[in-house]
């Protein structure tokens, strides 16, 4: 494919990650207006959250290899689908059950947009070619993640639109996303015999979602050590092991175990996993860090995440660029997960005082290096493994990439919780203010309505908890390090996905004989006379 259709065949897939990526974070500023509008409890509030992610996690794995058996097209328009349902069912909820079942259908199709467009660019473009293509999808990435707190913010401070507009703004771009990909995406049409492991995939599904509904809830709902924590924990442990033994049995795995033979797709696996924790951590908790400690609003606290979005958008294309240029890509995943330990590691010593200018360049750092890690990644481990495992593996790096946010999001929350608790119960006390109950709880406190004393610890409290919570995900980066210092670079392919798998399927045809083959006439003989020399078969020069 030319520049051209590759860009052309690109619209469409852009638009289906912006779509998927803004689902899960434009409702992160509405969720308060949109819980008292429906009169649902704090529970529930955390369940719109949590509902859209685990669907999206725990799915991607079965979209990957679906990715493997059907055409491609079609199951990203369906992705699409689903999205446009989800979405449209949310923003005419009249009750939270309704609105969590949506975004449940939302995850769904979210996790198969996640997937199964990098695995898409996989099979149209080289490796060769794809770094720079790459960077334009690592700066889509990070326009969804960033913007999208931004764009619900503006959305609800918005008195002739709402919250629901939250859900309704993704539908224009998936139905867009949707015809693009007709018109513009043309992939061979799979035909053969598949047998899905409908087993592996339940198992799979049941035991992550087990794993990610405890790291959600717990520090919330229920203590970190109690009964539903074993509860839980046994459970995912237990499924997943069951499923390990199932997909080493099945003839079609839904994730295939010997792909982590290869040391490439396990090393890329592990640093996703590290790089979503520091990226989550640094897109949630920095917009509530402006908000409450620097007293920002919803829209100014968007405008403030620019540097990082900046950082990321040009690190990951220039960085795209000039590995397509060049051929080289280990350099730039070690670069990135130096800078992005040392942004995590500045960003550790923030709180309610620092200047601006020193936080934007903190939040740079931190987006120049996950910007050169997160696709690169990708593009490290689809150029080690054979075309009929493309998607398993980009499945596989897309869901631990996910799986890592989730988690980082979930328990770094519950640590913040408990040392902005001690702070403002240390603050308290030094001011001589009566702590009543206790403490003051886990309700995240409207600004605007504290007195000007109660504020000020509030805010210190808030900066140094945030502070902290980047001070503990500094040595998981160091970890993503660690695991990117030992993959070996190897040249990138010049071959699609398409032209590989094409080769892999060949049948191994016989031997052409071709003129210069035959022996030359001896002594003058015929030469459309067969040849008797024993030993030999009877060939003519024709």
């Amino acid at each position: 494919m030319s520049n051209r259709q590759i860009l052309q065949a690109m619209s469409g897939l852009m638009a289906g990650m912006f779509v998927a990526i803004l689902a899960g974070t434009v409702v992160a500023n509405a969720l308060p207006r949109i819980i008292a509008d429906l009169g649902a409890s704090q529970s529930s509030y955390t369940w719109v959250v949590t509902s859209e992610l685990l669907a999206m996690t725990a799915t991607v794995p079965l979209w990957g290899k679906l990715a493997d058996l059907f055409n491609q097209k079609l199951l990203l328009q369906l992705s699409l689908g689903l999205f446009v349902v989800g979405s449209l069912v949310a923003g005419f909820s009249q009750d939270v059950v309704t609105l969590i079942v949506s975004r449940v259908i939302q995850g769904i199709g979210a996790g198969g947009l996640t997937a199964l467009a990098q695995i898409v660019m996989a099979a149209i473009i080289p490796p060769r070619r794809l770094g720079k293509y790459a960077g334009i999808f690592g700066a889509v990435f990070a326009v969804g993640t960033v913007a999208g707190p931004l764009i619900g913010g503006v959305l609800v401070d918005t008195s002739w639109l709402g919250w629901r507009w939250c859900f309704f703004i993704g539908v224009p771009f998936a139905l867009a996303g949707i015809v693009l990909l007709q018109r513009t995406l043309k992939l061979p049409t799979v035909r053969r015999e598949v047998r899905i492991d409908w087993t592996g995939a339940f198992l799979i599904v049941a035991g992550v979602s087990a794993l990610l509904i405890w790291t959600s809830l717990a520090g919330n709902s229920f203590d970190w050590a109690s009964w539903q924590t074993a509860a839980l924990v046994a459970t995912g442990v237990v499924l997943l092991v069951a499923a390990v033994y199932v997909e080493s049995k099945a003839a079609e795995p839904v994730i295939p175990l010997d792909i982590f033979r290869n040391r490439t797709v396990t090393l890329t696996t592990l640093a996703s996993f590290f790089v979503g924790i520091a990226m989550f951590a640094g897109t949630v908790f920095l917009s509530q860090y402006f908000q409450i400690s620097l007293g920002k609003s919803p829209t100014v606290a968007g405008l403030m995440s620019l540097p990082l979005i900046g950082g990321l958008l040009v690190s990951s294309t220039v960085a795209g660029q000039i590995i397509s240029a060049t051929g080289k890509w280990k350099i730039y995943l070690v670069s990135g997960a130096v800078v992005m330990t040392a942004g995590l590691g500045l960003l550790s010593t923030i709180d309610a005082d620092t200047h601006f200018g020193l936080l934007s360049l903190y939040m740079a750092l931190m987006g120049i290096g996950v910007g050169m890690l997160m696709q690169n990644l990708v593009l490290a481990a689809q150029n080690d493994v054979p075309a009929h495992e493309l998607g398993a593996a980009t499945s596989v790096l897309s869901f631990f990439r996910s799986l890592g946010g989730t988690i980082g999001t979930s328990v770094l929350g519950a640590i913040l919780a408990n040392r902005v608790a001690s702070e403002m119960a240390k603050g308290l006390s030094e001011s001589g203010i009566p702590v009543a109950g206790g403490g003051h709880g886990s309700a995240v406190p409207d600004m605007t309505k504290l007195p000007e004393p109660m504020k000020n610890i509030v805010e210190h409290a808030y900066g140094v908890a945030t502070g902290d919570l980047f001070l503990i995900a500094t040595p998981f980066a160091f970890l993503g390090l660690l695991a990117v210092l030992f993959i070996k670079e190897k040249p990138l392919k010049t071959t699609s996905g398409m032209e590989r798998l094409a080769a892999e399927e060949a049948p191994v045809e016989a031997p052409v004989v071709t003129a210069a083959a035959v022996p030359a006439p001896r002594n003058g003989a015929d030469p459309d006379a067969q040849d008797t020399t024993p030993g030999t078969v009877g060939l003519r020069k024709d």
